[in-house]
């Protein structure tokens, strides 16, 4: 009797261990995590969100159910990309995209294929935007998936009107129109682009008028910012057409709608190009410095965004190494539970063949051994409730490290960009104030002057002062940590005209910036750019930056 009733427990035990496992290791399990951490991240709670997707991740890979690991971490990507951590969403979307190609069919790989490919429309490499747009318009092709065609389309259309291939921007455009009609808010959206490439090609009546229209007859301005890109059309137009009253008009209808802060910072540089071909300069000098303020905004909106990303990484490592810990927990106490069952099971068919002779005898060696056990277990348990203990503060202080790096990096970042603002702003400045008193030069009456005409040239010679660029040096060094006497030391022939074109290019300016703040042509910084590159002995310009972030 008593063997019997041992049995059936031993029986219930397994069969309720085996039905919680069960429960916890299923695909709905796995699909009910994916959709708890997408809710999450529509709702910006990050943490919860990248907490539910590493788990449901973790699940999946375990059970190799591909389509659960593709999705987990594509939308671990959509997360950090919410987040402005473009590098971090980047890596995520391409890992999705090797899943797609090697374990699932081509819709899987053509989403990630979009989602790369707008990352880097964001970072304004239009370059591999548009392989990657290529590569999924390719697959709807295949695939005769009118609506994907239709989309990527357009969005081919728009990287090639950023990239001034206009007749081929149109051709995309046109494409796409027919394709999206069972889509309106994508529709407005292509016709945006029709509008933009026609005021490129300088047909700016066109333009305004086809934005207008829109204007008046869409439902929805406020998807993805649609009435704001069509004010801005009509202001260009207006701004080409050189009609400054209607350009101001328009524009300060923009604001005061109240826009993003990109938004206004394009408002706002609009403004200062109107005023200043309308020669009203205190005003070109007012909205220039509301660029400034607007750029410097967005740097401390971005700053605060990085150093959020920084603190939900080193809380989503922290929950995984609880999961590895949590993990090794579980299967210590498998093995002690499947370890007691064996004993439990052995001793029963003990007891059964000698519990007649020696019943007593063996009780007590029984509790003696049942003691016994107890407490090497329960040493055993506390050294290694130790080992865990002494596991975590370790890997406490190195995420605390970790952050600690993030930051400096982050905050040496941040001051470059505030550097790098101010003496863009500056040298715009000086050249406002240049073109000024060149005008002011030409104007007979004041050249007689002969007092005045003296102070027109001071003004000239202090704003050719070099005292402006030896304290932007000094900055520089300071905040990057003697990175100049590093570069010298390193490549000793280079001379200071160098210097200054390297410290530009390391602060991530873009060709343009440069070309402004040395007051020579874009073409000429390109080919400063190429000779450096060569002095530097690099295959080419596109590896300089990226050489001079390692010096």
């Amino acid at each position: 009797m008593l063997k019997k009733k041992n049995h059936i427990n031993l029986y219930l035990l397994l069969m309720l261990l085996f039905a919680i496992n069960l429960s916890a290791n299923t695909i709905q399990h796995c699909d009910s995590l994916i959709k708890k951490g997408v809710d999450a991240m529509w709702k910006k709670e990050h943490v919860k969100s990248l907490e539910l997707l590493t788990e449901a991740r973790n699940l999946a890979e375990k059970n190799h159910w591909h389509e659960q690991v593709f999705l987990a971490t594509n939308n671990i990507g959509a997360n950090y990309f919410t987040m402005l951590d473009y590098g971090e969403a980047l890596n995520y979307y391409l890992e999705s995209y090797t899943i797609a190609v090697k374990e699932l069919d081509p819709q899987h790989e053509m989403v990630v294929l979009n989602n790369i490919a707008i990352i880097y429309t964001k970072e304004k490499n239009f370059e591999k935007a548009e392989e990657y747009f290529k590569k999924a318009y390719k697959i709807a092709k295949e695939k005769k998936d009118s609506l994907k065609i239709g989309l990527y389309a357009m969005n081919l259309g728009g990287v090639a009107n950023e990239t001034n291939r206009l007749e081929e921007a149109k051709n995309y455009i046109m494409e796409s129109i027919p394709l999206l009609k069972q889509e309106p808010h994508l529709l407005v959206l292509a016709e945006i682009c029709l509008a933009e490439n026609e005021l490129l090609k300088g047909h700016t009546t066109l333009a305004r008028e086809k934005a207008q229209e829109l204007y008046r007859s869409t439902n929805n301005l406020d998807y993805n910012d649609t009435g704001i890109s069509l004010m801005l059309i009509i202001v260009k137009s207006y701004l080409k057409e050189e009609k400054y009253t209607q350009a101001i008009i328009a524009a300060n209808k923009i604001l005061s709608e109240n826009p993003n802060l990109e938004n206004k910072k394009a408002v706002y540089a609009l403004l200062a190009s109107i005023y200043y071909k309308d020669k009203v300069y205190n005003k070109a000098l007012q909205y220039k410095d509301s660029v400034l303020w607007a750029e410097i905004q967005l740097n401390d909106i971005k700053n605060g965004k990085l150093l959020e990303t920084s603190k939900v990484k080193f809380e989503i490592q922290d929950y995984k190494n609880q999961i590895t810990l949590n993990q090794e927990k579980l299967n210590t106490e498998r093995k002690t539970f499947y370890s007691i069952i064996a004993s439990i099971v052995a001793l029963v068919i003990i007891l059964v063949l000698i519990l007649r002779n020696r019943s007593v005898k063996l009780m007590q060696k029984k509790l003696l051994a049942e003691r016994n056990e107890k407490a090497i277990a329960l040493e055993l348990e506390q050294e290694k409730n130790e080992n865990l203990l002494l596991e975590k503060q370790i890997q406490d202080k190195e995420n605390k490290a970790k952050l600690e790096q993030e930051r400096l990096k982050n905050e040496i970042e941040s001051r470059n960009r505030e550097l790098s603002a101010k003496a863009l702003y500056l040298s715009q400045r000086n050249t406002i104030l240049e073109d000024i008193l060149t005008s002011l030069g030409k104007v007979p009456e004041l050249s007689k002057n002969e007092a005045l005409a003296g102070h027109i040239k001071t003004l000239k010679s202090h704003l050719k002062d070099e005292n402006e660029w030896e304290n932007f040096l000094t900055h520089f060094e300071e905040v990057n940590q003697g990175y100049i006497t590093r570069l010298k030391t390193i490549h000793p022939s280079l001379n200071a005209n160098d210097v200054r074109f390297i410290c530009y290019v390391y602060m991530n300016l873009s060709t343009k910036e440069i070309a402004s703040m040395l007051n020579i042509t874009v073409e000429a910084c390109r080919k400063r750019k190429e000779r450096i590159a060569a002095k530097l002995e690099l295959p080419d310009s596109s590896h300089l930056y990226s050489y001079l972030y390692t010096v």
